[in-house]
């Protein structure tokens, strides 16, 4: 997500490293650098101009920050007006109806299947419908969906979009339902008819949300019928989708700044589980290379149970860690996905992921060859003889050389945890710039 603008600002920030005294030459430079990224990326040309302004006169006029060095104090000033164009705070969903509008193909319906997941499993009641009579494979493909999710779907048979609509409101009602999710037709361009059928579901239910979903591919095509969209029916909100594929980030910083719409979650891959909210704090911090380990703790928060991760750290601490433990950390891992995207948020990683070589196969042969032992073997490592390894390498359909790294990884692991113990604190992470 935004590899691009990731790659250009560390590139350009890069170049003040070690700058004792900065000269506004220097900031001159890095900001024609930076503008270059930004119109790259597909981002509004007023918002690039104003955002280059507002950074360009802080970096000169304002005393650098207490303890920050001149290239410190350049990287907070853009990280702060990078939140700032973004939205500056996250924009919660109100609870009550929540239209979703768009045009056609940029993954509305799914969208609304993968957030009634999302407010599904945060404890809310949710409900989904769909008044796009005209596309009856849309409608059925929302109401596959909210059975796959667990939540209800209403239809109502040879019934027009503002009836189904209002009808879904009555029944939401009489169910005490916190979010009803209703879907709209979308077009492939926008016209008067669209707009006047949007006008009247809106009108008829008055929802406490109108989400515009957008594909973040794009750039500035989506923004400009955001644009035409919200002039004519009023947006509460936006929802990215695609920002895990190529999206440059064009919609993602324009939006918020151009329109004053703030964007609400992205979808970040094609399951039901892969969307996220959106944080202009965190996405600034991910653009200027800095990770994002908030996300990381509350992505493993949701994967792994809280009692099994207390389990495994006391068994660590006590210097009890043996190859079940070690097939468990492999699991939690892979379950939170792909490898890259996890270092991506890890401060100081992320910059040099682009030329960083994982091969997620590794896994799963030795997942394969730990499976392969026995309880005894995966608790006590040091009984596994020759003809035990012979045999472990056969059932895992690998070679005893394979069986002999993932026991001497496993012997690392255990050096590793016992140096940890020994030091007092916790070893430092690579440092912010400045402090969050």
């Amino acid at each position: 997500m935004l590899d691009l603008l990731t790659e250009r600002f560390s590139k350009s920030l890069s170049k003040l490293r070690g700058v004792r005294k900065l000269t506004e030459k220097q900031v001159n430079d890095i900001l024609r650098d930076i503008r270059m990224a930004l119109l790259e990326a597909d981002v509004d040309y007023d918002v690039v101009k104003s955002f280059l302004k507002k950074v360009r006169d802080r970096a000169i006029n304002e005393d650098i920050k207490n303890k920050l060095s001149p290239a410190d104090s350049v990287v907070l000033t853009v990280y702060e007006e990078l939140t700032s164009i973004l939205g500056g705070e996250k924009a919660d969903l109100k609870r009550g109806v929540v239209i979703f509008v768009g045009l056609q193909g940029t993954g509305k319906t799914t969208t609304i299947g993968k957030l009634a997941n999302f407010l599904k499993n945060q404890s809310f009641k949710v409900a989904v419908s769909s008044t796009d009579v005209r596309r009856p494979a849309a409608m059925l493909q929302l109401q596959r969906l909210a059975e796959k999710v667990g939540v209800p779907y209403y239809s109502f048979d040879e019934a027009s979009p503002v009836e189904i609509a209002t009808k879904a409101l009555e029944r939401a009602k009489k169910e005490g339902v916190d979010y009803l999710l209703i879907d709209t037709a979308g077009r492939l361009h926008i016209d008067e008819e669209l707009m006047e059928e949007l006008k009247r579901i809106k009108e008829a239910v008055k929802p406490s949300e109108v989400i515009y979903v957008a594909d973040a591919m794009q750039g500035q095509e989506a923004l400009r019928a955001l644009k035409a969209f919200h002039e004519s029916i009023t947006l509460t909100g936006v929802i990215l989708t695609k920002m895990d594929g190529d999206a440059r980030g064009g919609v993602a910083l324009s939006v918020k700044e151009a329109i004053g719409v703030p964007i609400k979650f992205v979808g970040v891959g094609e399951k039901l589980e892969d969307i996220e909210i959106f944080y202009p704090d965190r996405i600034a911090q991910r653009i200027l290379g800095l990770g994002d380990l908030q996300s990381l703790i509350e992505k493993a928060q949701q994967i792994i149970p809280e009692d099994e991760a207390q389990v495994l750290a006391t068994r660590i601490m006590m210097g009890e860690f043996d190859l079940e433990d070690m097939l468990k950390q492999i699991r939690f891992i892979k379950s939170m996905g792909p490898l890259e995207k996890i270092l991506g948020m890890i401060p100081g990683v992320s910059a040099e992921l682009k030329n960083l070589k994982i091969d997620e196969k590794k896994f799963k042969k030795t997942e394969a060859i730990i499976l392969s032992m026995t309880k005894e073997e995966r608790r006590n490592p040091k009984i596994i003889n020759m003809s035990r390894k012979v045999r472990i390498a056969k059932g895992s359909g690998t070679s005893v050389g394979d069986v002999n790294k993932v026991l001497k990884e496993y012997e690392e692991m255990k050096k590793m945890i016992k140096r940890l113990k020994g030091m007092q604190g916790i070893p430092k992470l690579p440092r912010f710039p400045f402090k969050f």
